[in-house]
Parts: C-alpha cells; sequence; structure tokens
C-alpha cells in the first residue's frame, strides 16, 4: 500500500498502519513529490509496523546531495534492518527544475551515478571518485549500515529500464496498464541476466565459482492506482484529471508515445499545448482510463491487479484514489485476505 494517507495527519497513521498489516498488506511504500518526504512516514512504520517491509517509490536522484542521500538511506537500513528497499529515479523536470531550481541535465547519467555511488558509500567506505556528474572526494559514512539495501530505479523507456536490470536490484514502474508490463519487464530482467552473465564470465575467467554471482531475478514494482467502485462515471471524471496531470509531463508523454498510445493521447497532448486544459482533459478517452486505473467492485479490482503480477510485476503497489471512496473502507475492500 502507498503511505501515507492523505488528509491524514501523519502522527495519526498508527492505527492505520497496524490495521495494514493484520489486513494482509506487506509492504508499505512511500513517495516524494510535494506531500511528506520519503523517509519520514517509513520511519513511524518502522515503529509502528514491525512486520512490514518499507519502501520509498521514489526519491529523486538531484534533490539531495549525494553524502546526505547516502545518510537518509543508511538511516533508514539501519531502522528497519532487513526490509528497507530504496527506490531512487530521475523524478521530472516538474519537480526538479520547477520546484526545486535545481537543472535537469542528463537524467540517465545522474540516476546512474548516484546509484554507483550509494553502492560504494554504503558498504561503509570512503568514497574519493570523479562520476560523470558529480564528483565526491573522501566521504564515508559515520554510522555504517546494517548490510547495503536493496536499490530499485525508476524507470519508464529501455535505457532506465536497462539500467535498472543491470546496474541495481530491479525496477519501480508506474502509470501503465497491465498488458503495458509485458512490454517493460522483460527489458528489466534481460538486462539483469546479461550482467549476471557477464559477471559469471569474469568469475570463471578469474577461476572463480560462478555461481556466486547469485539470481539473475530483478524485482519489479508497480505502483497501481486503484479505486474500488461501481460509479465508472466519476472515477472516469476525477481519473482523466489526475492523467492529465501526468501524461502532459515531458517523460510521461515520452513513455507513452513508446507504449503505443499516441493516436489516442495526441488530441490530448495537442489541446494541452494550445493552453486549452478543460479540451485536453476531456479528450482523454475512456479505454485510456481504465487501462490505467484499477476500478470497479472490489474483487474485479483484485483480479485486475492480479494481471499485473501474471504479466510479470513482483511487487504490487496499491495507489488508493479517492473518487468518491471512503480511504479506509477501500484499503479494507482491497486487502490481499
Amino acid at each position: 500500500m502507498t503511505i501515507p494517507f492523505d488528509h491524514v495527519p501523519l502522527a495519526d497513521h498508527k492505527e492505520w498502519f497496524e490495521e495494514l498489516v493484520d489486513l494482509g498488506y506487506t509492504d508499505l511504500w512511500s513517495a516524494e513529490a510535494n506531500g511528506a518526504d520519503a523517509f519520514t512516514p517509513l520511519a513511524l512504520a518502522a515503529a509502528w509496523a514491525p512486520t512490514a517491509r518499507l519502501g520509498c517509490a521514489i526519491v529523486p536522484a538531484y534533490t539531495r546531495g549525494p553524502a546526505l542521500m547516502a545518510q537518509s538511506v543508511a538511516s533508514m537500513a539501519e531502522t528497519a534492518p532487513g526490509r528497507f528497499v530504496f527506490g531512487i529515479g530521475t523524478s521530472s523536470n516538474v519537480i526538479v527544475e520547477r520546484w526545486n531550481g535545481i537543472p535537469f541535465d542528463e537524467p540517465y547519467k545522474k540516476t546512474r551515478d548516484m546509484v554507483r555511488f550509494l553502492k560504494l558509500a554504503l558498504t561503509g567506505e570512503k568514497v574519493d571518485a570523479d562520476f560523470d556528474t558529480l564528483t565526491v572526494k573522501g566521504f564515508r559514512l559515520g554510522r555504517k549500515s546494517p548490510e547495503v539495501p536493496p536499490i530499485l530505479v525508476a524507470a519508464l523507456r529501455p535505457g532506465m529500464l536497462r539500467l535498472a536490470g543491470r546496474e541495481a536490484d530491479g525496477a519501480i514502474i508506474n502509470w501503465l496498464s497491465a498488458d503495458d508490463v509485458k512490454q517493460v519487464a522483460p527489458i528489466v530482467q534481460g538486462a539483469g541476466a546479461d550482467a549476471a552473465g557477464a559477471d559469471a564470465a569474469g568469475a570463471d575467467a578469474a577461476g572463480a565459482d560462478a555461481a556466486g554471482a547469485g539470481p539473475t531475478g530483478k524485482e519489479i514494482v508497480a505502483r497501481i492506482f486503484v479505486c474500488p467502485s461501481t460509479d465508472a462515471d466519476t472515477v472516469r471524471n476525477y481519473g482523466r484529471m489526475a492523467i492529465a496531470a501526468y501524461l502532459n509531463v515531458p517523460v510521461y508523454a515520452a513513455f507513452h508515445e513508446w507504449l503505443g498510445r499516441s493516436d489516442r493521447l495526441q488530441p490530448m497532448w495537442d489541446a494541452w499545448s494550445a493552453g486549452d486544459r478543460k479540451a485536453a482533459t476531456a479528450a482523454i478517452p475512456d479505454s485510456v482510463v481504465d487501462e490505467l486505473i484499477v476500478h470497479g467492485e472490489p474483487a474485479a479490482c483484485r483480479e485486475h491487479i492480479a494481471r499485473y503480477v501474471d504479466n510479470g510485476v513482483t511487487t504490487p503497489v496499491l495507489a488508493v484514489l479517492p473518487f468518491g471512496v471512503d480511504m479506509r473502507q477501500a484499503m479494507r475492500d482491497l486487502a490481499p485476505q
């Protein structure tokens, strides 16, 4: 489940977290855009839901310096040993540039370099290195993490998907349909297999045991937007607004062009570019809303979510959309058990 819940103060989440675990939810995943930061809700959940797996999807690669990023990740890993997963990604030009005043330059390299830095820094070794987009001189964590937590990369198109499979422990994906997963997941797993094969070949050449390379399977986390409501008109009307807000951001527009939705989304993009937000929202077809937002009876929603898993998602993370539904009842209705 995605946390925190809107309109619930962070200090009042204890009962919500406890109930989520009782209902059978295994993971609690935060995000970071313009609400709570990614780490504070997870720190609370570490204490209030001591059996839950905790993850962030995602922390922008730009908005913390390398040393501070390593400190934040190491602190969470120490707070929830063995059950914290760190998600990092480019974020978007809106969040990075317009909201934080940081140039959104070379997003692929920036994410790659931060992943490489963290994999070094979280071991506790001193880092003195030049990367393409950042330089770190003489940094060492003052509190060594008990282990290097899994690092996942938020990815949309092939380049980032391959990066997630090759240099990280998997990928985080969102705003895609269950069928889209069949186009996305094989790229991650294929890159992971290629990297593992290269590692194994290197180990063989060095006379080492190739089996030590470990499994090639990569985790694929998908944030799935869900509204367990039979009022399709309400879901579609609000859903169009949510889709317009995201799919006009350049990185998401390019993603859906690659997925093959240009014909159905071009009228929205054209109206948005012309400054007509109302027409842009109205131009989004019902079929796109139904593909990207899971809605209907709770049982039908669970069946739809299962299709994501069948197509390659290993960790489905629900994000409940409050389109005329009670948030707490929705989490009960969608409960795994």
